[in-house]
């Protein structure tokens, strides 16, 4: 057999997989989830040899991208995912695409077939660059061992930049063998530049000038260290500030000027006040998140765009002022140039409206239980440092209306790409890197299922986290949607295991909820456990449509 491999770091012998790991060392990648292949036998390989990451092995390659986007989210460095060549690698693209739209930092890694085998038919063989191209902002096939350091970096550079997301690097198993004579190059962070001042001066002066502005904070200002120029901003402007579901915590709920969260589909409390608003302050917003028309339906609105990028196209989205630069730099800029003294009467008395309805379900004994009355539990036991980890349906529309938070990335919800599946895989990453704090992923049973596989990591890597199933054995928001349109549901409903014996035949630790006056004392003893924990709580949607029939009241008041 002809040798291959040159001298390794320690020594040994080295080839382009350890190289690739090196790099990754110098990224500061600390842990990587994923399923081993046998196209990634040596990257696995090299990765026992490393002393700095850690190989976190999943139950689906699915699992281990949404736990890589999460921990991105969570950190704003690049959460790593790894999968082998054809099947493992499309089980990765939906959390890979969550991560991209989502605006997480994100690199998979795929495994592929020897370059040799390329040009003819070949046992699970997929072009796997086309196949992640629309779903990252970067993909590259490594097809030279020198090229490594070059393509991890940039890889990072792209999934890290001010305008965050997911990127790939596919690598094909000969190569990865190949003796290889390269260093990694030293990771450089980029930073924004600064706003220039005639857009300063621009926005400062709208912002005097108006009579009802109002700022709608999105995703892209949580990864931009504003949270306290936010609260100045609103405090010494008297400007009330609404957050999308992504944006939540980035101004205190119990904030004065905080209305707490826009996003569900039907038109609420708070389009109330885009109602009334002559200028909206966009910061950090995203219209892939929230279509602008959602809150601008007359396109009557001026509106202020403060960004790292550019504004992007949209008809109900076209800014007077674009403050394009560094965040935080641009939110001081203004709040020293404009100035107001007129108090947003009408947005305090709503707010009061909204807090008054929201606790009117504090002590509902009804079981079912009330989803307004299952959020008022959470938000007693969850601290301002705690994590909720939503996953999608239903229950992430109560969420978003009902859960309230003190600080920034304490509530964790996917609405860009808005998958389902992301709650429990993502608890696990959250957990992993947050040993301290209570992490709680919330989901519907139909979510619950297409991810439960990953409670057996979660109990193997000893993060045990809480995982509440709000249950109703139906995909609750689709059967909510079909109601509204057609006055009946089809399709959506189904059985559920035993979610109690569930959890004890995968190691944790299982409640089965009976009245309402049980689910505060089960999440109690729930984060106590040394283990997962899973309550299922019987969930009474008939409250979905009662929520669509008191919001289409408020539209016409």
């Amino acid at each position: 057999m002809i040798e291959i491999r040159k001298i390794h770091r320690d020594g040994g012998i080295m080839n382009t997989a350890d190289l690739f790991i090196k790099c990754l060392e110098v990224e500061g990648v600390e842990y990587i989830f994923g399923i081993p292949g046998e196209e990634t036998l040596d990257l696995v390989n090299a990765i026992t040899e490393s002393k700095q990451i850690e190989f976190i092995t999943t139950r689906h390659e699915q699992g281990a991208a949404f736990m890589a986007d999460i921990y991105g989210r969570l950190t704003g460095k690049a959460g790593v995912c790894l999968a082998t060549l054809g099947p493992g690698a499309t089980n990765l693209v939906t959390g890979v695409a969550d991560a991209n739209l989502d605006g997480a930092p994100l690199v998979a890694i795929t495994g592929q077939v020897g370059t040799d085998k390329m040009h003819i038919t070949s046992h699970q063989y997929l072009d796997l660059t086309k196949m992640f191209e629309p779903i990252t902002k970067r993909t590259k096939q490594i097809v030279r061992p020198d090229t490594v350091p070059e393509i991890v970096r940039i890889a990072f550079k792209y999934a890290e930049g001010v305008k965050q997301g997911a990127t790939h690097i596919d690598l094909p198993n000969n190569i990865a063998k190949m003796s290889v004579d390269a260093v990694p190059l030293a990771k450089k962070i980029s930073k924004a530049g600064f706003a220039t001042f005639d857009s300063i001066e621009a926005a400062s002066k709208m912002i005097s000038e108006a009579k009802t502005p109002v700022v709608i904070v999105g995703a892209d200002a949580v990864h931009a260290d504003v949270s306290e120029a936010l609260t100045e901003f609103a405090n010494r402007l008297k400007i009330p500030v609404v957050n999308t579901m992504m944006a939540k915590g980035m101004i205190s709920f119990e904030n004065k000027y905080s209305m707490w969260t826009m996003g569900i589909p039907q038109r609420d409390y708070i389009n109330q006040l885009f109602d009334r608003a002559d200028v909206v302050i966009a910061l950090g917003y995203d219209i892939v998140e929230l279509n602008p028309s959602k809150w601008n339906r007359n396109n009557n609105i001026n509106i202020i765009h403060i960004g790292y990028e550019m504004s992007h196209v949209n008809k109900y989205y076209q800014p007077m002022v674009e403050v394009v630069g560094d965040m935080k730099d641009s939110m001081y800029q203004i709040i020293r140039r404009a100035s107001r003294n007129s108090t947003p009467d009408f947005a305090l008395e709503l707010k009061s409206k909204i807090k008054t309805e929201h606790d009117s379900y504090a002590e509902d004994k009804s079981f079912p239980m009330k989803p307004q009355r299952i959020i008022n539990d959470i938000q007693k036991i969850m601290g301002e440092d705690d994590i909720l980890i939503s996953d999608v349906g239903a229950h992430k529309m109560w969420i978003a209306r009902h859960y309230n938070c003190r600080k920034e990335n304490t509530c964790i919800i996917s609405n860009g790409f808005a998958s389902m599946g992301i709650a429990i895989p993502g608890a696990v990453a959250a957990k992993l890197i947050n040993p301290d704090k209570k992490v709680l992923a919330v989901t519907g049973d139909g979510g619950f299922m297409m991810n439960s596989q990953e409670l057996e990591t979660a109990y193997r890597i000893g993060t045990p986290f809480v995982t509440l199933i709000m249950n109703d054995e139906s995909y609750g928001l689709i059967k909510w949607k079909q109601m509204e349109q057609f006055g009946k549901s089809a399709c959506v409903d189904f059985t559920n295991p035993d979610f109690k014996l569930y959890a004890e035949a995968m190691n944790c630790k299982g409640y089965r909820i009976e009245k309402a006056e049980e689910l505060l004392p089960a999440l109690v003893d729930a984060f106590n456990q040394k283990v997962p924990a899973i309550i299922d709580c019987r969930v009474d949607y008939s409250e979905n449509l009662k929520l669509t029939q008191h919001l289409c009241a408020i539209d016409v008041e």
